[in-house]
């Protein structure tokens, strides 16, 4: 019997590569992600490859078929995990299909900001040279980094960062401490006690109930009026309001920012406004390789659960499993 994919993204290269050899499997691509479409079709599918769309329990309660949902990258913030536990279906993430991508764009994004990279970019076009010498750049060897978050893309930022000579402190309650001194930085219990010493934030830890907000008015304000923020992880961990409050009042140098509470974000949000804050368009994981290993995780964890050999390491509701 065909089995039916409902893909959310373009179908990729990866993910052609895996469905490609299987004659038994169907792939649609939809385009129209709300949430009364997806309610209307769910019951045709037998699995769902997800972007960054809310699947929500309306829409998993109409899922007859659905044996697996598979997040093309790791976030599932948008995904309502209760209600696929509930109702028996696994949702799959892609490992560290791009890890490596996203600790990239977090140290871009602190090299950028140390560099004034936008800043000279903007007034060299005008023939303002004198910038360099108004607003001068500064190097990041010897700053002092704190890096909230030492999973998947903090493991692999971390010795980038210890590679660039910065003085690298990490919070991650939930590891064995030894793995950050063994990786060359610094543990740390009480994160917000060292925010006045330091040149960077970058946050790279799960959105949850418990990270929500945690960068807000009261964090920024312990920090330095010349450190910087960066997140490449979810949209309101760093609270959006106080950032932008922060940024206009110069409390606090710049920020890079790559996700947003409100995607694709309005292009009247607030922090457009200002020119000490370099976005990107939730970019930090999409890269040409990423994209290739994504979709090839993505579709093999819809493979493979079909073949009844799903990685349980790959699983985010392993009760399911058993």
């Amino acid at each position: 019997m065909t089995k039916r994919v409902m893909i959310q993204m373009p179908i990729s290269e990866g993910m052609r590569e895996v469905f490609d050899t299987r004659s038994d499997i169907e792939c649609d691509r939809f385009t129209d992600l709300s949430e009364d479409n997806l309610v209307e079709h769910i019951a045709n599918y037998d699995a769902a490859i997800l972007g960054i769309a809310p699947f929500t329990p309306r829409i998993i309660a109409r899922a007859d078929r659905l044996k697996v949902v598979s997040r093309f990258g790791v976030g599932y913030d948008a995904v309502d995990v209760p209600a696929l536990t509930e109702a028996g279906i696994p949702l799959t993430v892609v490992g560290t299909a791009n890890s490596v991508t996203v600790a990239e764009h977090s140290l871009f994004l602190i090299l950028a900001l140390a560099k004034r990279c936008t800043i000279y970019d903007r007034e060299v076009r005008k023939g303002n040279w004198n910038i360099r010498w108004d607003y001068p750049a500064y190097d990041i060897a010897g700053r002092k980094v704190l890096v909230l978050g030492f999973g998947r893309i903090g493991r692999r930022l971390v010795p980038r960062l210890v590679a660039m000579q910065m003085d690298v402190l990490v919070h991650d309650p939930y590891i064995t401490q030894d793995a950050i001194t063994c990786a060359g930085a610094t543990p740390v219990e009480d994160w917000r006690a060292v925010l006045p010493e330091i040149d960077f934030l970058s946050v790279n830890c799960p959105k949850n109930e418990e990270t929500t907000g945690m960068v807000g008015a009261a964090e920024l304000a312990a920090m330095k009026r010349t450190a910087f923020v960066v997140n490449t992880a979810r949209g309101g961990i760093v609270d959006e309001a106080a950032l932008y409050d922060a940024l206009k009042a110069e409390t606090i140098s710049g920020a890079g920012i790559d996700p947003f509470v409100i995607e694709p974000a309005p292009v009247d949000t607030p922090l457009f406004e200002l020119e000490n804050i370099i976005v990107s368009p939730h970019s930090a994981g999409v890269t040409e390789e990423s994209i290739y290993r994504m979709g090839y995780w993505a579709a093999k964890n819809v493979v493979d659960c079909f073949d009844g050999k799903l990685d349980p390491d790959n699983v985010i509701n392993k009760e399911v499993l058993s």
